[in-house]
């Protein structure tokens, strides 16, 4: 007859640890499926994100600016009408430099707000400006970045690093 102490494998001394690891990593994984509300019963998503035009998305196929910029020309002509308002709240200048190009419409990410609002931003290389949903972003030497259809109706480089002045309405 054997010998049933025999008959169990030795328990590994990393085991625990690979067990551990394995349930975080299950956990986390979970993270990624949790709404932008934090999961809370009740709670509300952001009203000015919801209340942001839907641009559509670039096709997967896009390989050009004109294809990655989805804007209409009614969106162009809207974003462009936005002139110099005494209310507008000036906030700074900022270094600017592309934003992703499959982020659809007219926006800044910016560390020069600390919440999405809406504004205006003006090159003062072209004197073009045009009207943004500003977005908070990173640090105060972290730059800014502005979407494909913004910088374009701003007739600035899309390689370039322009010089922003950022407005508030």
């Amino acid at each position: 007859m054997r010998d049933p102490v025999r008959l169990v494998a030795p328990v590994s001394p990393l085991r625990p640890m690979v067990l551990c690891l394995g349930l975080a990593g299950l956990g986390l994984a979970g993270c990624a499926q949790m709404p932008p509300t934090g999961g809370l019963p009740g709670a509300e998503a952001d009203p000015a994100a919801q209340a942001a035009p839907a641009t559509p998305a670039p096709p997967a196929t896009a390989r050009t600016a004109e294809e990655f910029d989805t804007t209409t020309a009614e969106d162009r002509a809207a974003a462009q009408a936005t002139t110099a308002q005494p209310a507008d709240a000036p906030l700074g200048r900022t270094i600017t430099s592309l934003g992703n190009p499959t982020d659809p419409g007219f926006w800044m990410e910016t560390p020069l707000v600390d919440a999405v609002r809406s504004g205006r931003v003006r090159d003062p290389a072209t004197g073009k400006s045009v009207a943004v949903e500003l977005r908070p972003a990173g640090g105060a030497a972290s730059g800014s970045r502005i979407s494909l259809a913004a910088m374009r109706l701003l007739g600035a480089p899309l390689t370039g690093l322009p010089e922003l002045e950022v407005f508030a309405d």
